[in-house]
């Protein structure tokens, strides 16, 4: 049998027992050396610290948005500001330096740098005259999202010049791209960046951009839309331009727009193959070879998500980061969710080694040379398998968990004799060793101490705190080329690399890594460390410095919210009203005269203890103005809910507790209940006139006020007046939303039979329900016109064909569809005062309209000026034909008449 290499990639590493493509054991170890790395303690330098290099996040923390205050997601803000790596080294050649960029600024809109050079006394910075970083004179006025760097490798044309330039940077923001070129004098160390120009992108978000291996002064930039361009500053840098806005090329690549469940996929990132004319571009369900040497694009399918169904759930899977491996630009490297491939050009969809990560949702993903790795060792003992080897750092700066996996070819010697053909043609990779863990920030523990300290420490953080808000992270890094000079350390005996790292602290670090055969267990310097003990707010943008007063945080604690969101506010509430308050002070919820007053209000608006029509017609006899099927649901809800817990959802002020904030008693805000007759929620009122501050001018106001309960309570409450005693299962199983769902489909079918509606709306049968029990015959007399309009606004119409399905909002009846009571043509008596305030627009609106006579004001140079907007309101109707047709659709004009 031929176990081809085609074969055996199809046996992922880590998926399982004994993968074929796999080199461990005893004898392997004894070619490959050791392949842990772990950071030498002593070795530890702080190179700069600066509040400018303090991460840019949009607000301090714990001012988060309400989604991510209320729940325990991940913080999706922070996780995409932190998923790029944010330090970028250029090495200069001429005096051994390196200069270290990355975004600084207030709003890390501005391109930042440091020369890290080497002296004997170890290492030494090279900082502006005020002690800080150099700041490139732009500022973009947008946040930076990546930076990216490209040396020129030849420099036999810059001989005799004063300064040489020693590479190119490009720096993205959200919709613009910016290109500078880097120089360095001869004598002076200091770099200049010149500003070369700009492009900006109005339309659509730049999703990433990179430089050409081949062609130093090319690059590709990739739109989320999936367009790409071309843009060349080979002109700009020959003719000394400056400040110059690029046009660029768009390169004519038609993607397959046809692709199912495409509409959910995103862009990932793109890089150079082999051909400066050939691009590798990845998406997350599939990568692409796009070739561009002939006039017509060719695009070929390299990758696909579906290939990795053998082990995966590839629905639930995919792609999440994307890198090029080696330099002959044959090779690339994708991470999706669980597994991290190896995939050659020559050969597409056709894996050429897989791991199994066990990552979270990695976002960066790099390669190295083993001998970058393993530079400089005191041995040449493995000097094959550094030469040979290869290093891929994966991970994820918002989790600070990175794994490092070496591979390479066959040991010499031990190729075996079942190789297919076509492995004489492309070299077979084997992974050398399991994945090992990579430790950037240098300061954790593998003891199990410390690990099960730190979990536990997460689990002590409030639900809201996400525990990289309490631990100093590392969120970005560089490994030192294995030419700059290394005097500064003691060579190690397997060799090692010099890591310089910039913290969440505002801190940049240089550490020494050595290679060792296993993982160090317990480093002394941070064995015992706790997130309980860590500095808060690591995370926030602290500006710098020139805040003078103290910051303070007030802290809520909405857990009724919370349950509700997470639809287990029925428990809350259980567990609520089973503690009891010893030492709340008792007294009188309701006095006698107030608890008149809100039953004549409730009353008034329906809400009655005795009503001879069932709920449900209470609530569409209140329908006046256009209401969408949610909003009269909610009245029902209102409209069913008994006195006792009606009294509850109202008061007034000197009922309102206060609450304590700051050592002071403060009253809490609530609308005022209007006059006018109408349901829950109240559609218009007027704003209360209390105040924190009453005096001896301005007393309480005694007006009643509310809800003060919320909605979701007062039903929660209600289901355990009807379902007392209940079992946890039922409880459970109880949802508000539910029960407003419900509600939905009642008012749709009610509507169904009470209003003449639009052809276009669909109705379901299955919750059908009739007003025939009413008994009030002027809603089930199929004689007489139906008094209510059941319809959808064009403008959210997605079956209109007029509309792209792509410019379409989501459908949802429930917020859609309108309910519109049709105005009655009755005269009014003549003898009654405000009947001309009454009449005002009836003949102008098909819909019954409701007025507060005790404020409007008729006289008759109003009626004068009125009479003239009337009659030049009219002319525009009648020519105005969606009017028109909306009448004759609903048979309006007839009613009027």
């Amino acid at each position: 049998m031929d176990f081809s290499d085609e074969w055996k990639s199809q046996f992922p590493v880590g998926k399982v027992c004994t993968p074929p493509l796999l080199i461990s054991g005893r004898a392997a170890s004894s070619i490959l050396g050791p392949l842990f790395f772990n950071p030498n303690p002593e070795s530890l330098t702080l190179l700069f610290s600066s509040p400018s290099l303090f991460p840019p996040l949009l607000s301090p923390l714990p001012q988060l948005s309400l989604p991510s205050f209320l729940s325990s997601s991940s913080q999706n803000e922070a996780v995409s500001a932190l998923s790029h790596n944010r330090l970028q080294f250029l090495h200069c050649p001429f005096n051994g330096s390196v200069i270290v960029f990355f975004s600084t600024g207030y709003n890390h809109d501005q391109i930042g740098f440091l020369v890290v050079l080497v002296k004997e006394s170890g290492f030494d910075v090279l900082r502006d005259e005020n002690n800080g970083v150099f700041v490139a004179r732009n500022r973009f006025n947008h946040r930076i999202c990546k930076i990216l760097v490209n040396p020129v490798g030849d420099f036999s044309d810059f001989e005799g010049t004063s300064s040489v330039n020693v590479g190119y940077l490009l720096a993205f923001t959200m919709y613009s791209v910016h290109w500078f070129s880097v120089k360095v004098g001869r004598v002076s160390v200091k770099p200049v960046l010149s500003y070369l120009g700009f492009k900006l992108f109005k339309s659509c978000s730049v999703v990433c951009a990179c430089w050409s291996p081949h062609l130093t002064e090319e690059s590709v930039v990739l739109l989320q839309s999936g367009a790409l361009f071309l843009f060349d500053l080979d002109d700009c840098v020959r003719t000394s331009k400056t400040n110059t806005y690029f046009k660029g090329k768009r390169l004519r690549v038609q993607w397959n727009e046809d692709s199912d469940g495409l509409q959910n996929c995103k862009w990932i990132g793109c890089e150079f193959s082999w051909h400066p004319r050939i691009l590798i571009v990845a998406r997350s369900d599939s990568v692409f070879l796009v070739d561009l040497r002939s006039d017509d694009c060719n695009i070929s399918l390299l990758a696909k998500i579906d290939m990795l169904s053998l082990y995966v759930p590839v629905e639930k899977e995919k792609f999440q980061s994307f890198c090029k491996v080696g330099s002959d630009g044959f090779n690339f490297v994708l991470a999706s969710d669980s597994l991290l491939v190896l995939l050659d050009v020559r050969k597409p969809l056709m894996p050429v080694l897989q791991w199994a990560h066990g990552l979270d949702k990695p976002s960066y993903i790099d390669s190295l040379r083993l001998s970058e790795l393993r530079s400089n060792p005191s041995g040449d003992m493995y000097e094959w398998a550094n030469k040979s080897g290869y290093g891929i750092i994966l991970g994820s700066f918002w989790t600070c968990e990175f794994r490092l996996f070496c591979y390479g070819p066959p040991l010499p010697g031990h190729s075996g004799i079942f190789t297919s053909k076509i492995s004489t043609f492309t070299k077979s990779l084997y992974a050398w060793e399991l994945p090992t863990d990579l430790l950037l920030s240098g300061r954790g523990c593998w003891s199990g101490t410390c690990l099960l300290r730190k979990e536990f420490s997460k689990d002590y953080l409030p639900k809201w705190t996400d525990w990289q808000q309490k631990e100093d992270m590392v969120l970005g890094f560089g490994i030192l080329n294995k030419d700059f000079p290394t005097c500064i350390h003691e060579l190690d005996e397997f060799g090692g690399f010099t890591l310089i790292r910039l913290m969440s602290s505002g801190k940049v670090e240089a550490q020494r890594y050595f290679a060792c055969w296993d993982a160090v267990k317990k480093l002394e310097v941070a064995h015992g460390d706790s997130l309980l003990h860590s500095e808060d707010n690591l995370l926030c943008s602290r500006g710098y410095g020139n805040y003078k007063f103290p910051k303070r945080y007030k802290y809520l604690k909405l857990d009724y919210l919370y349950g509700h969101l997470n639809g287990n506010l029925i428990e809350v509430l259980d567990s609520k009203m089973k503690n009891t308050f010893n030492n709340l002070q008792e007294k009188d919820s309701f006095k006698v005269d107030f608890h008149e007053i809100l039953c004549e209000k409730l009353k008034v608006c329906g809400l009655s203890r005795f009503r001879t029509s069932p709920a449900i017609s209470v609530v569409f006899n209140d329908i006046s103005l256009p209401a969408s099927i949610r909003e009269v649901a909610l009245r029902r809800v209102w409209a069913g809910l008994p006195m006792e817990l009606l009294q509850l959802a109202f008061s007034n002020y000197n009922e309102v507790l206060e609450v304590l904030m700051d050592q002071k008693k403060i009253s809490l805000e609530f609308l005022v209940v209007p006059d006018l007759p109408q349901l829950p929620p109240f559609f218009l009122r007027k704003p209360s006139c209390r105040s924190n501050k009453w005096t001896q001018k301005v007393q309480r106001d005694d007006a009643l006020v509310g809800p003060v309960l919320p909605l979701p309570i007062l039903v929660t409450l209600h289901e355990f007046r009807n379902g007392s005693p209940y079992s946890e299962e039922e409880a459970s199983n109880f949802s508000s939303e539910g029960e407003l769902y419900l509600r939905c489909e009642e008012v749709m079918q009610v509507a169904h039979e009470m209003a003449v509606s639009d052809s276009g709306i669909d109705f379901n049968e299955e919750h059908a329900v009739s007003l025939a029990d009413s008994r009030d015959e002027t809603w089930v007399d199929s004689r007489k016109p139906k008094p209510f309009i059941y319809y959808r606004p064009g403008a959210l119409d997605c079956s209109n064909k007029d509309h792209a399905l792509r410019n379409c909002v989501y459908k949802d009846d429930k917020f859609f569809n309108l309910i519109s009571k049709v105005a009655k043509s009755e005269p009014c008596p003549k003898d009654r005062v405000d009947s001309v305030a009454v009449d005002l627009g009836d003949d102008l609106c098909p819909i019954d309209l409701k007025y507060d006579t005790n404020i409007i004001n008729n006289m008759p140079p109003e009626s004068k000026a009125y009479n003239i907007i009337k009659r030049q309101f009219l002319r525009w109707q009648e020519g105005f034909s969606p009017y028109k047709d909306f009448c004759t659709q609903f048979k309006l004009r007839e009613q009027e008449k």
